[in-house]
């Protein structure tokens, strides 16, 4: 069962979210919160998958990404918004966010999209897709070379599996594809994060594709 706590400053969108994510066989909302209540929540009901409003007028929701980072064993986080400027979508990102979907998503993609977090996935819209596209873009020749170096620190097994990270496989998918644990990967996951000085899946992916490991 996937233990979802959901983050919104509106009553009736967590209400919403609830109810849709409540009626997936394997997917159980322990509770619901507004941006100051998301702490204590978190620490109370321990989930596997927080979904974050990334506005919220007490508490915005990347000021609660970040306290969530210092949480022992801290949630997936994925951002929730009807805004796809890229300075947000970034500032997120940067901050160790899984996923960042807008809230015009389909109801009956969020049970998928949570079920991709919860395996280690990374859940991006279209629209977010293309601002981290746009961004990559304008990245300076220096930036681009520290970057490369980095990537080239990687072991052999940490690049191949920074290679189907980046393909958007889970660690349960990576660990079959390569033979290996889940435990495994994740330490491999966690050195990769380590070495090329991200806090997430999708920036590691990003580097992966500037340093031409990826098509």
């Amino acid at each position: 069962m996937i233990r979802v706590l959901v983050v919104d400053d509106e009553a009736l969108v967590r209400s919403g979210f609830e109810l849709i994510l409540n009626a997936a066989a394997d997917i159980e909302v322990v509770a619901t919160a507004t941006g100051s209540e998301a702490l204590a929540a978190v620490e109370r009901t321990r989930p596997d998958v927080v979904l974050l409003d990334i506005r919220m007028p007490d508490v915005d929701g990347l000021t609660v990404l970040r306290q969530l980072r210092d949480v022992p064993d801290p949630p997936v986080v994925a951002m929730l918004t009807t805004f796809d400027t890229d300075d947000y979508i970034l500032s997120a990102l940067r901050s160790g966010a899984a996923g960042f979907v807008l809230k015009d998503t389909e109801p009956e993609q969020l049970a998928q999209l949570t079920r991709t977090l919860a395996a280690g996935g990374v859940v991006l819209s279209p629209k977010v897709s293309a601002a981290l596209l746009r961004n990559a873009g304008t990245a300076t020749t220096a930036e681009m070379d520290a970057e490369v170096a980095r990537v080239e620190r990687l072991t052999e097994r940490e690049r191949t599996v920074l290679v189907l990270l980046a393909e958007g496989l889970s660690n349960a998918e990576i660990g079959q594809r390569v033979h290996l644990s889940v435990g495994t990967v994740k330490d491999h996951v966690s050195a990769i994060f380590t070495k090329l000085r991200v806090p997430s899946r999708v920036q590691a992916a990003l580097l992966a594709q500037r340093a031409g490991l990826l098509p």
